[in-house]
């Protein structure tokens, strides 16, 4: 098991340290309607209550607060569909550091100007987050930076991590954790340091069935292509790149992965609007999804959904989910 050479709940609890000054321990609510709709007992991890909009915060800052000396006065550059974007550029400026961000001509719009409004300097490159990124990584090497990725890279695991550490704190028994998976990040934190703490909760991961790169990976036991289709849930859109450390973390430490489809996504983002009043993003429904695809795998269960992200425009909310 890879994660027997790392120590998990000591990094993530160095990260923590760092970063605590200028994150939220999130709130998690129990939620009697959806628990009422699911027949789980449900809880909510309103990540997307997090400064910026989603957990992506912990993972940039943590990264950040981690560089040399050398490193800060160099700068950095990342590459991002939205999330990973305003958390690196939110981060960049509280240390001062410089940053290049180049962003896929997909980014949502609402995430762009935000990220544009924070004053970084931003260039729009590539017909896909893969494209930027390695546009990004080219930038990089060109110029003596580091290069910040938005998974693959153990400091901004460490501070994903974050994120179970506060669940282990916040509530004294959860069976099932529900994630969000793109790149891996946030569910391997979450996992390393409760398969530590609480070996016998069972971790899920969730995805869209037009993009379930971590499902079919794991299923062919290496990183493997698809034939990725649109997704509402934007934020976990796109591939692994080769070599990703989140790969064997969410291979050996996650329990299984939940693939849900399109409609059941905007339905589930519907059903948050309705009964808790907030504007979630595809990706931030797919625990809900997930819990309405398979019920019967939770009924009775104590579940914890983690909502990754709340960044979508009510414009866009409202051409998926329905009136808000």
């Amino acid at each position: 098991m890879i994660n027997q050479a790392v120590n998990f709940p000591d990094k993530v609890r160095e990260a923590y340290g760092r970063i605590a000054s200028d994150i939220r321990w999130t709130p998690l609510e129990y939620s009697e309607p959806l628990s009422r709709v699911t027949g789980a007992r449900v809880y909510v991890k309103w990540e997307c209550d997090q400064i910026t909009g989603s957990f992506k915060l912990r993972g940039a800052l943590n990264k950040l607060r981690s560089l040399s000396d050398a490193d800060r006065d160099r700068g950095v550059v990342s590459a991002s569909t939205g999330n990973h974007g305003l958390a690196i550029s939110h981060a960049s400026k509280l240390e001062g550091i410089g940053l290049k961000l180049f962003l896929p001509v997909t980014a949502a719009e609402v995430k762009r100007k935000r990220i544009e409004a924070l004053g970084v300097d931003v260039e729009v490159r590539g017909a896909s987050c893969d494209k930027a990124e390695s546009i990004a990584r080219e930038f990089a090497g060109q110029t003596g930076r580091v290069f910040v990725s938005p998974y693959n890279d153990w400091d901004i695991v460490f501070g994903a991590g974050t994120v179970g550490l506060e669940l282990n704190d916040d509530l004294s028994r959860f069976e099932d954790v529900l994630v969000p998976v793109g790149g891996g990040g946030l569910i391997a934190g979450i996992a390393g340091f409760l398969k530590s703490a609480r070996p016998e909760t069972r971790i899920i991961g969730v995805e869209p069935e037009t993009s379930a790169f971590m499902a079919a990976s794991i299923a062919a036991g290496r990183l493997v292509e698809i034939d990725e289709k649109e997704t509402i849930a934007d934020a976990v859109a796109g591939g692994i790149e080769p070599g990703a450390i989140t790969f064997p973390l969410c291979r050996d430490l996650i329990d299984f992965i939940e693939e849900v489809p399109e409609p059941l996504i905007s339905r589930a983002m519907a059903l948050v609007h309705e009964h808790h009043g907030r504007m979630v993003e595809g990706a931030g429904a797919l625990p809900f999804a997930a819990l309405l695809y398979s019920p019967a795998k939770w009924r009775d269960r104590t579940v914890v959904a983690v909502v990754s992200g709340g960044n979508v425009s009510p414009e866009r909310f409202r051409a998926i989910a329905g009136p808000a």
